[in-house]
């Protein structure tokens, strides 16, 4: 089994990335030889990913261009919002017709490389296994950016959980399908909504990557990644 469909939240503002986010929307901000967008979009194809969705909002004229030129093999469907969704009513609204199949959603801020291959090759498997949703983590100590507090935590038999203290950051990366959005009856909503309820119901499962976590988090670390040529 595997997932062939994704999704990748690319509509916000991009407001502590300032003033390189004046002109252009954040997925665009050139990393190394390629864009945070570019690099979210080549992952999932080499994972056999056939059908993505990208969500858009701010500077969406612009996205629309480099998607058009770029010319990708597979199916990349632009979803303008009318007005910023949040992260959960922004997955929500995107994959309408996606039906009941598990997709990726991968948020572009994380720089992907290939390096991430085969550990969402293992949380591809883990999804299959349990049958529920599922989050890439990473130990906030293997963070580039330290300032960081963490999201999760993660138990046994790999489920996620929630304390006042958590060692675990979402690295931006998770593999879900539509049936986690059932008891949702608002248009704009965070994920975070989702996912305290599945934590509760003890249906959200993880893994830990053992990448050094960047993300481009604010201005600050962007000058420093190129400073020091920490990518790839």
């Amino acid at each position: 089994m595997q997932v062939n469909k994704a999704m990748i939240l690319a509509a916000g503002y991009g407001k502590r990335m300032l003033p390189l986010t004046e002109n252009t929307p954040k997925p665009l901000i050139q990393i190394g030889m390629k864009s945070l967008l570019e690099r979210s979009i080549e992952i999932l194809i080499k994972l056999g990913v056939n059908d993505i969705r990208i969500n858009i909002f701010y500077l969406a004229d612009k996205i629309e261009s480099f998607i058009k030129e770029k010319n990708y093999s597979i199916p990349i469907k632009l979803i303008r919002e009318q007005e910023l969704l949040d992260t959960g009513g922004g997955i929500y609204n995107a994959t309408k017709d996606f039906n009941k199949d598990p997709f990726y959603v991968l948020n572009p801020d994380t720089i992907w490389n290939r390096s991430y291959y085969e550990e969402l090759k293992i949380l591809e498997n883990l999804y299959f296994s349990k049958n529920n949703p599922v989050l890439l983590l990473v130990d906030k100590k293997n963070s580039h950016d330290k300032s960081f507090k963490g999201d999760f935590n993660l138990g046994p038999n790999q489920l996620i959980t929630r304390k006042a203290n958590n060692q675990f950051i979402f690295t931006g990366a998770q593999i879900i399908n539509r049936n986690i959005f059932h008891s949702i009856s608002s248009k704009i909503f965070s994920m975070n909504e989702v996912w305290n309820q599945l934590i509760a119901d003890q249906k959200l499962f993880g893994i830990e990557s053992n990448q050094t976590f960047l993300h481009l988090n604010n201005l600050n670390v962007y000058e420093d990644l190129k400073k020091n040529k920490l990518i790839d």
